[in-house]
């Protein structure tokens, strides 16, 4: 029993020893304050980042929703099963939708293809143009035909 008072003394001297070891100097804290205003403003800009990414999907989804609304009114098709194609190049708010004329399996029948551009007003786009496809082809420049609106001039049909 007279051993644990010595050891118990020891290890209270220990940590003394050990909090003496460490002395604070006006630099550490310094660098302490900096370091935690630079992890403050990352986080900010983290948090600013993620807003701003959630808000412009946001507005891309309605805008997608309001083109396919868009082209069911055009056609009066209500079709379910429609090519939407979003122009990432250029960073702009033009899409193009794609759906057959009559009914069938994507793609199986000729396909009317909606140039979309402009805000979404009442739920729906404007349609600035647009073009026609045969059956079972992908919307590539050299099976587009029968361009109407500003498609013609912009040159996307080959005839």
């Amino acid at each position: 029993m007279s051993e644990a008072v010595p050891s118990a003394q020891r290890a209270a001297g220990d940590r003394a020893g050990a909090r003496r070891a460490r002395p604070h100097s006006g630099r550490g804290g310094t660098t302490r304050v900096v370091e935690g205003v630079v992890l403050v403003l990352a986080g900010i800009l983290l948090a600013t980042a993620t807003i701003n990414d959630l808000v412009r999907q946001t507005n891309v989804n309605q805008r997608l929703n309001a083109d396919l609304r868009t082209w069911r009114s055009y056609t009066g098709h209500d079709y379910r099963n429609l090519n939407i194609n979003q122009d990432v190049r250029r960073l702009s708010t033009r899409e193009v939708v794609c759906g057959n004329t009559s009914p069938g399996a994507p793609k199986a029948h000729v396909q009317l293809c909606l140039q979309i551009t402009g805000p979404v007003r009442g739920g729906r786009r404007s349609v600035s143009g647009g073009w026609y496809l045969p059956p079972k082809v992908e919307d590539v420049h050299a099976y587009r035909y029968a361009c109407f609106g500003p498609a013609v001039e912009e040159e996307r049909c080959p005839r």
